[in-house]
C-alpha cells in the first residue's frame, strides 16, 4: 500500500534525520507473543476453535492492521512504513519478520523503547499493536568548569543545539570530544559527567548539563630513552621540538603533553639519525606514564640506531633539459659522504622552503610543472647506499588565464600590476612565491590568508590557470593619543589612508566613506602641547606614470616651539622656534643585479627661523638657518611574505645624504672668524677667574653670555666688562649666524635586518631578527665645524616626540631616551640587535607577538672617539599588536647593564619600560 504526499514527506524527512544520526544500541524487549490465554494473563484471547501452539513454534498469518501506541509526535503511518510491515503481507508470529522490524525501527535512533504485541487474530488475519517511546529532545545546553569564551566553541563543536535527539550515542560522543580536546591541551586528568534532566516547560525535552573537571595540567618531568648510543638522552630530547621535559629556563616552549605534537617529535627523532648517517635507525617502543606521584607525566622512548651509511654512486635517469653535472651541481651531494636522508629528501624537493634551491624548484621554475623527481636505492653493499634518480620531465607548462578574488576595495589594476605571473609566460613556481610575497607587501590584504589556486591543470595542452585568493583588510589607521612628555601633556592625532585613491577625490560616488583602492598613502598628523605645535602632510603614489614601479613621494611639514621653562613651567610666547619642511623623492625598482633592489633620491628643504629663542642650543637666539640637502640610496629588501610578522629573507640598505659645499665658494674664511674665547675677550686673568668661578668652573655658552653678564655680583665685573660682554655676544651670534646660514654637511647610513625562521611552521615560526645600524655625520670644511642640527640621538624607545630639530632618534632599550648621547647629539653611532619573536596570532584583525632582545649601541662627539667595541648593552622581553585601524602597537620591558654616559654614576641603569607607537619592529 502506498503512503500519501504527507506520509511520503514525513518519510523524507524521518530518512534526513537517520543519516545525521549514528548507529546507537537500543533495549529491545523479548517479544511478548503469548498463545495461552491462561498463562499470559488474558494479554490476548485466541479464539476458540484454534489449537494452543508452543512459544517456540511459530505461525503464519496475514497481516491485517499494525496500530501504533505511545508517546509519538510522528505521523503512525509513517512509522509504520519504516518498518518495513505493510497490509497483507503474509509474516510468521513469532518470526523474522517482526525481529527485522524492531531492528529498523532502532537504527532510526529516534526511539527508546520498540514492542510489538498481539491485540487480536480472525482465521488467518492479525492485527498487531506496536508499542515504542520517542527519545527526548534536548531543549538547553549548559557546560560549567571552563571559562565563559569557551563554551559557545564547545556548544558549536558538538552541535548541542536546540532541537537535537538526546540518545547514549550523543551522550558519549560529546563526553569523549571534550576530554580528548583538553587532554591535547595538558590536562591529562579531565573528566566530564553529563547528566539530562526533563524539561516540564516542554513536552518529552530534557535540560543538558555538562560538567568538566580538567584537573591539573599535567607537565613533562622526565622524557628518557633506551639503545642510544651515538646520542645522548640531552641531544635527542633536543630533536624534540614540540614535546618537552619541565626546564624553569625555558620561556617559548611550554613542557605539556600534546598527542598529535609528540607522534612528530617521534618522527624527528628517527630523521636526527638519518642527518647522521644512520638509515636504519628507529623507534622501537615508547610509553607515556604518570610520574610516581601521579602528578606529572614520564616519557620513554625505545630506539634501534643501526648501522652508519655513506652515499655510493648517484645516476640520473631520464633527463634531458639538464646535465648530469648541472643536476648533481644542485643535489650538492657527493660519494663517500655520510648518509643523510633528510638532507637528500631537502635537495630534491624541500617542503618547509618553497623558494629552495632544490630539484624540484629548478624544473618547475623553467616551466616543469608536471616533473617528478623520485631518489630509489638500487644498491646497498655494506655500508654504501647507490642512488638513482629517477625523473619523469613531462611537457612544458604555460600560464592561462591569471584571475584574482576578494578584492572587494583595492582595484583590479593595483594587484595585477604586482603579479609576476602572466598569461603565455612559461610556468614558474619562483614567480609564483614572488607574487605571493609582492601582494602581501601591499599592506592591503592578510598576508597569512593568500591562496595561490590551481585551476583547469591541463597536462596535454600544457596549461594551467591560477586564481590568487585573497581576503581585504583594513589598511588605514587612526593615532589618537594623550600623555605627558618634555614637561606637559602632548596630545596627538593622526591618519594614514593606506590604499587612497587621488583620481576620485572629486568623485562623489567613490566616498565609501572615502575613495579608497588606487594603492596610494595620504598622511596627516597633528600634535600640540602648550609649548609645541607641528603639523604634517606626506602623499605617495607607488606607480608614479602607471607604467613602471617609480615610487614618488612628497611631504610638508610645519613646527613652532616656543620657549619652555622646566622649572617654573612657564611659556613665553614671545620667543619661539619654527620649522617648515619640504621634500620630494624618487625611488626606482631596478632590474640588476636582480628586482629586490631599489635605487632612491630625494631632494629636501627646511628653514629654521629662532625669534630671541636664546637657550643653548644654537650660538645665536635670532636669525634663520636653511638646510638643501640631496638623499640617494641603495635598498635591497627581500623579507617574507608578511611585513608585520617576516619569517625569512632580509633588508640592506645604504645612503647618503649631503649639501652643497658651500665654503668652496661663498668666498668666507672661517678659519678667520675665530672663537669667543681666543679673538671676542680680552680680559685681565682675574676678570677671566671672575666669570669662569661665577658660571661653575666653565666658561659660560655663548647663548648665556647676556645672562651671565648681568647676575655677576659684587662688581666684580666693572660696566665696561659687561658691555663687553654684550659686544662680544653680539659678534659671536652674527659669526654664528654666517656659519650656519646655509647649512653644510654630509650623512651617511648603513643598515642590515634579516630575520631567519628557527623552528615552526608559517604560521608560527619562530623567528631571529639580527639587527646592525651604523651613522655618521661629516663635516665638509673643519674650520666651519659640524652642523647643530641633524645629530644622532641614541636610547630608549625611538620615538622623537616634539624634537625640532632634525635630529635622528635610534632606539636602544633599557636607557632613557636620547641618553646615551650628549646634549647636542653625537655625530657618529653603531647599534647591534638580536630579538627572538613568536607569533601568538596572526589573524587579519590583530597580529601579536612576543619578544625576546639583547641590544647594545653606543654614540660618540667624532671619528677620533669612536670604539666600536664600547657599547651600553641591555636585554629585555615585550610584547607587539598590530591591528589595521590603530597600526603598532607594544611594550617592552629593558634592563640596561651599563651606566648612562655623563650621568656622574657608575651604576648600572636597571629596568626601563618603553611603549612603542607606530614603529615597524
Amino acid at each position: 500500500m502506498m503512503p500519501s504526499l504527507a506520509i511520503k514527506k514525513e518519510n523524507e524527512d524521518l530518512e534526513k534525520q537517520v543519516n545525521k544520526l549514528n548507529r546507537f544500541s537500543v533495549q529491545i524487549n523479548t517479544l511478548k507473543i503469548f498463545l495461552i490465554a491462561l498463562c499470559i494473563g488474558n494479554i490476548f484471547q485466541l479464539q476458540a476453535q484454534e489449537e494452543r501452539l508452543p512459544f517456540s513454534q511459530g505461525r503464519k498469518y496475514i497481516l491485517a492492521d499494525v496500530n501504533v501506541v505511545g508517546k509519538i509526535s510522528y505521523n503512525q503511518q509513517t512509522v509504520v512504513t519504516f518498518t518495513g510491515l505493510e497490509k497483507g503481507q503474509q509474516i510468521t508470529v513469532p518470526g523474522e519478520e517482526i525481529s527485522n522490524a524492531i531492528k529498523k525501527l532502532g537504527k532510526l535512533g529516534l526511539f527508546s523503547d520498540i514492542d510489538f504485541y498481539v491485540n487480536k487474530t480472525e482465521n488467518d488475519s492479525i492485527w498487531l499493536d506496536l508499542f515504542i517511546t520517542e527519545l527526548p529532545k534536548l531543549s538547553d545546553a549548559k557546560i560549567q568548569g571552563v571559562k565563559k569564551s569557551k563554551i559557545e566553541g564547545l556548544i558549536k563543536d558538538n552541535s548541542l543545539t536546540k532541537g537535537k535527539i538526546v540518545n547514549e550515542n550523543l551522550i558519549t560522543t560529546t563526553k569523549n570530544y571534550i576530554e580528548n580536546k583538553y587532554k591535547k591541551d595538558g590536562f591529562f586528568n579531565t573528566k566530564v559527567f553529563i547528566t539530562t534532566t526533563p524539561d516540564t516547560t516542554e513536552g518529552n525535552m530534557v535540560k543538558m548539563l555538562v560538567n568538566i573537571d580538567k584537573g591539573d595540567k599535567l607537565k613533562i618531568s622526565k622524557i628518557t630513552f633506551e639503545g642510544n648510543e651515538k646520542y645522548s638522552d640531552k641531544k635527542l630530547r633536543g630533536a624534540m621540538k614540540n614535546t618537552k621535559q619541565i626546564n624553569p629556563i625555558r620561556v617559548f616552549k611550554s613542557s605539556k603533553f600534546v598527542k598529535d605534537k609528540y607522534k612528530e617529535d617521534l618522527v624527528s627523532i628517527v630523521s636526527k639519525y638519518k642527518e647522521k648517517g644512520y638509515r636504519d635507525a628507529r623507534v622501537v617502543s615508547d610509553s607515556v606514564f604518570l610520574n610516581e606521584k601521579k602528578s606529572k607525566l614520564a616519557i620513554n622512548i625505545k630506539v634501534e640506531e643501526g648501522k652508519k651509511y655513506h652515499f655510493g654512486d648517484i645516476k640520473f635517469l631520464g633527463n634531458s633539459v639538464y646535465s648530469d653535472q648541472l643536476l648533481s651541481r644542485v643535489l650538492g651531494i657527493k660519494k663517500g659522504e655520510t648518509y643523510n636522508g633528510v638532507l637528500l629528501e631537502k635537495r630534491i624537493a624541500d617542503k618547509t622552503k618553497p623558494d629552495a634551491d632544490d630539484l624540484t624548484n629548478l624544473y618547475q621554475n623553467n616551466g616543469y610543472l608536471f616533473s617528478s623527481i623520485n631518489a630509489v636505492e638500487v644498491k646497498t653493499e655494506n655500508d654504501t647506499i647507490d642512488f638513482e634518480i629517477r625523473i619523469t620531465e613531462g611537457p612544458i607548462a604555460y600560464f592561462n588565464n591569471i584571475t584574482v578574488v576578494g578584492n572587494d576595495k583595492t582595484h583590479d589594476r593595483v594587484i595585477y600590476r604586482e603579479l609576476r605571473t602572466h598569461p603565455g609566460e612559461k610556468y614558474s613556481k619562483e614567480a609564483l612565491v614572488r607574487t605571493i610575497r609582492e601582494i602581501g607587501q601591499l599592506g592591503f590584504f592578510d598576508p597569512e590568508a593568500i591562496d595561490p589556486k590551481f585551476k583547469n591543470v591541463d597536462p596535454a595542452a600544457g596549461t594551467v590557470d591560477i586564481e590568487y585568493n585573497l581576503v581585504e583588510k583594513g589598511s588605514s589607521q587612526i593615532e589618537l593619543q594623550g600623555g605627558f612628555g618634555g614637561g606637559g601633556f602632548i596630545g596627538t592625532l593622526g591618519l594614514s589612508f593606506n590604499n587612497f585613491s587621488m583620481r576620485n577625490l572629486f568623485n562623489k560616488e567613490a566616498y565609501k566613506p572615502l575613495p579608497m583602492g588606487d594603492g596610494q598613502r595620504v598622511s596627516l598628523r597633528a600634535q600640540a602641547s602648550s609649548f609645541f605645535q607641528t603639523y604634517s602632510l606626506s602623499f605617495s603614489e607607488p606607480w608614479f606614470g602607471g607604467k613602471k614601479p617609480i615610487n614618488f613621494s612628497t611631504s610638508l611639514s610645519h613646527s613652532k616651539q616656543f620657549l619652555f621653562s622646566g622649572t617654573s613651567r612657564d611659556v613665553d610666547r614671545t620667543r619661539s622656534f619654527n620649522i617648515t619642511s619640504l621634500s620630494v623623492g624618487l625611488a626606482k625598482r631596478l632590474t640588476i643585479p636582480d628586482d629586490y633592489f631599489v635605487l632612491s633620491g630625494s631632494a629636501s628643504f627646511q628653514y629654521y627661523d629662532l625669534n630671541n629663542y636664546n637657550t643653548g642650543l644654537f650660538t645665536f637666539g635670532d636669525g634663520a638657518s636653511r638646510n638643501l640637502a640631496f638623499t640617494v640610496g641603495l635598498t635591497r629588501n627581500n623579507k617574507g611574505v608578511n611585513p608585520i610578522y617576516p619569517t625569512s629573507g632580509a633588508e640592506y640598505s645604504v645612503s647618503a645624504k649631503f649639501t652643497l659645499p658651500y665654503s668652496l665658494w661663498n668666498g668666507v674664511d672661517y678659519a678667520k672668524l675665530g672663537d669667543l674665547e681666543e679673538n671676542k675677550l680680552k680680559f685681565t686673568s682675574n676678570t677671566t677667574l671672575t666669570i669662569r668661578e661665577t658660571s661653575t668652573g666653565q666658561y659660560p655658552q655663548v647663548g648665556d653670555y647676556l645672562g651671565v653678564a648681568e647676575t655677576l655680583a659684587n662688581g666684580a665685573v666693572i660696566y665696561e666688562v659687561v658691555n663687553d660682554y654684550r659686544d662680544a655676544a653680539a659678534d659671536q651670534s652674527k659669526v654664528d649666524q654666517q656659519k650656519f646660514n646655509w647649512l653644510e654637511y654630509y650623512k651617511l647610513k648603513f643598515k642590515v635586518d634579516s630575520y631567519t625562521k628557527i623552528a615552526g611552521s608559517q604560521k608560527n615560526a619562530l623567528v631571529l631578527r639580527a639587527l646592525g645600524e651604523f651613522g655618521f655625520l661629516g663635516s665638509y670644511n673643519n674650520a666651519r665645524g659640524m652642523v647643530p642640527f641633524e645629530r644622532f640621538f641614541l636610547g630608549g624607545d625611538g620615538l622623537a616626540n616634539f624634537a625640532l630639530d632634525g635630529r635622528e632618534v635610534i632606539q636602544l632599550r633599557g636607557y632613557p631616551n636620547q641618553s646615551l648621547s650628549n646634549a647636542d647629539g653625537g655625530t657618529i653611532y653603531n647599534k647591534f640587535s638580536l630579538e627572538l619573536r613568536y607569533p601568538l596570532t596572526l589573524k587579519a584583525a590583530a597580529s601579536i607577538y612576543a619578544l625576546g632582545f639583547l641590544e647594545a649601541g653606543s654614540s660618540f662627539n667624532s671619528f677620533q672617539e669612536y670604539n666600536p667595541f664600547v657599547l651600553q648593552r641591555s636585554a629585555g622581553f615585550g610584547l607587539r599588536v598590530f591591528m589595521p585601524a590603530f597600526g603598532l602597537l607594544g611594550i617592552d620591558f629593558a634592563h640596561g647593564f651599563d651606566a648612562v654616559p655623563n650621568s656622574g654614576t657608575t651604576q648600572k641603569n636597571g629596568w626601563e619600560t618603553h611603549f612603542i607607537i607606530g614603529q615597524q619592529f
